[in-house]
């Protein structure tokens, strides 16, 4: 089996083709099962957020014992993976794969690990250290796990992954300053407007990082926000929260003309907000300017509502800067986290390897529990026959002792005769024999 990642993020990808590439809710289902179908894929999970889609998986490959594989035929067959994910991710997308081809990365072997533990870390993302990458991944993989497409090879990566994440929150600085998307959005409309708590504010949607936002504005003395969903529940529920208003994505155009900042936040696949119901509004406010800040992939407002006069549009790769200004205190605590991530990889290498000696041993354990079985049927027959019970005793032992030795002496004696020592002295140490000059 074999690790194989193929991703695209906002390092690699505007945010106009994160979106094309973004797996929504609702046909996530569909889309690991059809991975799962690929040849040679055996398990699958698939991370699709604002600034990331990444594509997990574990695949088989030959046993090289006892085939002819060799390893530039191991290179022919990860490649060949790795364009079969990216032609089935554009074929998914209705995409043409040379449109992903130069925005996307690779990972094999323990370099997933590694990539999976510091994108868990949040030291892979916009915002450094950013705490909501962590649930979002759960989440993936959870989805995985349920519909019976993750085994013991993701389960081990993600759970060690999980396990590294919470060590860096625990003993790193890396979430102490607040640089989150919100947190850069509420900095971005403090930048622009002087008097936050006088303003009107629409916030679209009602998930963690619209609530993320509300919650900063409320802190900041805000008083006037409504809260739109497409779930009348779950936005009043919000709006509860901050002593704001809940109402259903329908009303939009009733209260869009009243608000100062719209901020949007959703898992639609379709625009919620146009450029024709943005000029209305304008119409409606006497051009008074508009602030709106898209922070959803796909986009939630048309990309043409940037065109409109005193519409000011900005998605969510256009607060980087915020971000970047925010997250330089936590330069420190990320160098802190890739010392304990190359710690964590080192662990699961061991792990692994220590796997490798399982069927092994489970070969020898048998092999001794049969000698043992046929030995004491043997002594029990002895002693039904009359024979002494010292007697017995001392040829149980020693027909135990000769056939466990046998084998090995065969085959240390033909390793000697080949002039293979380093067998012989891996049989010192496997024993316990201490060095040849101590006898």
């Amino acid at each position: 089996m074999a690790l194989l990642l193929v991703g695209i993020n906002h390092m690699t990808a505007n945010i106009a083709l994160r979106e094309k590439v973004a797996f929504p809710p609702e046909i996530i289902g569909e889309a690991l099962f059809q991975v799962a179908e690929l040849e040679l894929v055996d398990e699958v999970v698939i991370v699709s957020t604002c600034n990331r889609t990444e594509l997990y998986l574990d695949y088989r490959v030959a046993d090289t014992e006892t085939t002819a594989a060799s390893e530039s035929s191991g290179d022919t067959l990860l490649a060949h993976e790795q364009q079969l994910i990216l032609n089935w991710l554009a074929d998914f997308h209705k995409l043409v794969p040379a449109e992903l081809a130069d925005c996307s990365y690779f990972f094999a072997g323990q370099d997933v690990v590694r990539h999976l533990m510091k994108v868990s870390c949040g030291l892979d993302s916009m915002v450094l250290g950013e705490p909501q990458i962590l649930g979002q991944i759960k989440s993936a993989f959870a989805v995985s796990s349920d519909l019976k497409l993750v085994g013991a090879n993701l389960r081990r990566a993600f759970q060690e992954a999980f396990s590294i994440a919470k060590e860096v929150r625990t003993d790193t600085a890396i979430g102490e300053n607040p640089v989150s998307v919100a947190y850069a959005t509420v900095a971005l409309t403090e930048s622009i407007f002087s008097d936050l708590a006088s303003l009107h504010i629409l916030l679209i949607g009602a998930g963690r990082t619209i609530e993320l936002v509300a919650r900063h504005l409320f802190d900041k003395g805000v008083q006037q926000i409504v809260v739109a969903n497409r779930t009348l529940d779950n936005a009043l529920e919000l709006a509860a929260k901050f002593e704001a208003h809940g109402v259903l994505l329908s009303e939009i155009p009733d209260r869009l003309f009243a608000a100062d900042i719209v901020v949007s936040s959703t898992n639609s696949q379709l625009p919620l907000l146009g450029k024709g119901a943005v000029e209305r509004a304008l119409r409606q406010r006497k051009h008074k300017p508009l602030l709106l800040i898209d922070l959803a992939v796909p986009r939630d407002i048309e990309a043409e509502v940037a065109e409109v006069a005193d519409a000011y549009l900005y998605s969510v790769d256009d607060i980087s800067d915020v971000i970047e200004d925010g997250q330089k205190s936590r330069a420190d605590a990320a160098a802190q986290a890739e010392s304990i991530i190359e710690r964590g990889v080192e662990g699961y290498l061991k792990q692994l390897r220590s796997l490798n000696a399982v069927a092994t041993l489970r070969a020898f354990r048998e092999k001794a529990n049969t000698i043992r079985e046929l030995e004491v049927q043997r002594a029990i027959n002895a002693l039904q026959k009359g024979e002494s019970a010292d007697k017995v005793l001392e040829s149980l032992a020693r027909g135990i002792t000769n056939k466990l030795t046998h084998s090995p002496s065969v085959q240390m004696k033909k390793a000697s005769a080949d002039g293979r020592d380093e067998l012989l002295r891996l049989t010192r140490e496997l024993y316990d024999l201490g060095e040849e000059d101590d006898f």
